[in-house]
């Protein structure tokens, strides 16, 4: 592995981590779901403090990024780090930067008490799923996830 590093995403790192949000989409085929903008993502990430986002670095470049928050388990009584995103560009990957953007979030995660570290993965993704039971990862069996959004939303809510 090369030299690496990382580092807590800045304000100023908006427009990066919108380049790396929509690389992702690409990589997932869902580039037209993304409506995030930088005002958008500096109001939520920074502002609100509703996420946190990681880089991993290769001499000093962002070669990947981790986008996460906490969630609550009422089982557990505590909080967890739900990852929402975790990309490596093509460039660097095989370098085990993916595996450590998840080793720098699971000890996140014991510093800060968390009980557990969790994420989705699309279930075509086979060379991510590979790479996440290799880890360790158990997938969730006997769950589905259901999600209400856009229009539905503003219907349910009124």
């Amino acid at each position: 592995m090369e030299k690496y590093m990382f580092r807590f995403a800045q304000e100023k790192d908006t427009a990066l981590i919108l380049q790396f949000i929509r690389e992702l989409a690409e990589y997932e085929k869902l580039l037209d779901e993304v409506v995030a903008t930088e005002e958008i993502l500096k109001e939520w990430i920074f502002d609100k403090k509703k996420a946190e986002v990681i880089f991993v670095l290769e001499d000093g470049i962002e070669a990947g990024f981790a986008l996460f928050f906490h969630n609550f388990s009422t089982f557990l009584g505590r909080s967890g780090i739900y990852l929402e995103d975790l990309y490596v560009k093509p460039q660097y990957r095989g370098k085990g930067y993916g595996k450590a953007l998840l080793k720098k979030l699971a000890q996140t995660a014991v510093e800060r008490g968390c009980g557990r570290l969790e994420w989705w993965c699309l279930d075509w993704n086979k060379p991510s799923i590979d790479f996440y039971l290799s880890l360790g990862a158990q997938p969730m069996e006997d769950w589905t996830v259901y999600r209400i959004a856009g229009s539905t939303l503003t219907e349910l809510a009124k």
